[in-house]
């Protein structure tokens, strides 16, 4: 029976949720504070904490702090208001597994618990190796979309260091389990750590073991990270977090292939392909001494870029369609499509959360929707209001854009392929930026 802790100060709804929770078989403790809440993990192990971001005291963004600066294994998942979005994607950085908005639906709950509970990768000491979201392949079709995914499969069967740079929400672990499902190593491990959770005084144990009695609570000997994800992959999410020292570690192991568990008296070879993953500029933090330039180039020794949705807008409708589809079959609903409105605040939305953002945005749309079409009125107020204000800011883009694009097909009479690389672009863009700006192509011949 899965163990979970709820933390909110609203008493009613917390207790409400404490009862419909324990109707389903889980086994539920409710605190109403940080302070109550620490008291409780302290005194309990919870698979799952389920916060509210604003609590009375302190806020959720502590909260997980402090489970992951104790290495405890829960998953924890944040409440929050629309308006808070930025600050929920600022704790997915800080090892969040994911987080849902208020009002709660208690279906949308229970589902988001299972994934929690069922994605949850137990290592053979019993530790959480963290993972973010799945999603099944789509490989998209805007230019970046399409150059990411030759770039993976040229790199995939090689035993190259890859670092994948992007934003949270972006997929980066997801790209990370294609490169090892499509490598050599396949059939090995795949363990994934989050670096930002790993406490500075425990990670040469974690990464590396360590042996009985090495230190006060080495009660017994333990595989590291390494020895785990031999024959394997080792996947380092938010490799920009770890220390100077570990630094220096790691940079020893990748090129000696070899391992000393802490306290051991000799070296164990390993067999590992390491991917390494970041939200943060790499190059600036070398640039400003905060991360060695030699490890730098070793990680780096092929790059992978996962852009943020903002820039991938060829690819919003097939993940939003993608995103109903999914939603419709967890929920039981014949929802079928989106309204051309929603669409189009799909397209100015900068989407800060990303897929993740998406996910969720549509999740709530389809619970909502009780006809064929998701309307602007099944998404939350923020979300149009705020596609609303860039789409103003970059009016005069638009608006340039529109007319050089008009211009060219003029100058090359109406003919898509010649204008396409005069600007620069695939036929594919070009056909979406037509239909984006409104362009009748038989409009421009002639003129």
């Amino acid at each position: 029976m899965a163990r979970i802790l709820i933390v909110d100060d609203d008493t009613t709804f917390c207790i409400m949720l404490k009862n419909w929770l324990e109707k389903r078989k889980f086994q539920v403790d409710a605190a109403f504070s940080h302070a109550g809440a620490m008291e409780s993990i302290n005194n309990n192990n919870y698979d799952i904490i389920l916060t509210d971001l604003r609590l009375p005291d302190k806020d959720g963004i502590d909260l997980l702090r402090r489970v992951k600066e104790r290495a405890i294994a829960a998953r924890v998942i944040l409440m929050t208001g629309y308006a808070d979005i930025p600050t929920a994607v600022t704790a997915m950085k800080l090892g969040a597994f994911d987080y849902v908005t208020k009002p709660v639906i208690p279906d949308e709950i229970l589902k988001l618990l299972r994934d929690a509970l069922e994605t949850a990768v137990k290592t053979p000491r019993g530790n959480v190796a963290p993972s973010s979201f799945a999603l099944s392949y789509l490989k998209g079709v805007s230019e970046g979309a399409t150059r990411l995914h030759d770039h993976l499969g040229l790199v995939a069967p090689t035993m190259m260091t890859v670092l994948i740079s992007g934003e949270s929400g972006t997929g980066k672990e997801y790209i990370a389990r294609r490169v090892h499902e499509n490598s050599t190593r396949a059939a090995g491990p795949f363990v994934a750590v989050d670096c930002g959770a790993i406490p500075r005084e425990l990670a040469g144990s974690e990464f590396f073991g360590h042996v009985k009695g090495s230190f006060t609570g080495a009660v017994s000997d333990k595989e590291g990270y390494f020895t785990i994800a031999s024959g394997g992959t080792l996947f380092l999410d938010e490799i920009g977090n770890l220390s100077h020292d570990v630094q220096v570690q790691l940079l020893r192991v990748l090129e000696e292939r070899r391992v000393r568990p802490v306290g051991g008296e000799r070296d164990m070879a390993v067999d590992v392909r390491v991917i390494s993953a970041t939200n943060d500029n790499l190059k600036e933090a070398v640039d400003r001494g905060r991360f060695r330039e030699d490890l730098y180039h070793r990680l780096n020794e092929f790059s992978l870029v996962a852009l943020p949705l903002r820039e991938r807008q060829e690819d919003i409708p097939l993940f939003a369609n993608h995103f109903l589809d999914r939603s419709t079959a967890e929920l039981g609903k014949s929802v079928t499509g989106f309204s051309p409105a929603v669409m189009e605040i799909f397209q100015h939305y900068r989407w800060p959360g990303n897929l993740r953002e998406m996910r969720n945005v549509i999740k709530r749309a389809t619970l909502l929707c009780n006809g064929k079409f998701i309307s602007r009125e099944h998404l939350p107020a923020e979300l149009w209001q705020a596609a609303r204000e860039p789409a103003r800011q970059s009016g005069s883009r638009r608006d340039m854009e529109r007319e050089l694009i008009i211009e060219v097909m003029t100058r090359c009479d109406n003919n898509k392929t010649e204008a396409a690389r005069v600007l620069q672009i695939d036929r594919k863009t070009l056909y979406n930026k037509l239909k984006v700006y409104g362009i009748d192509p038989e409009a421009t011949a002639g003129n």
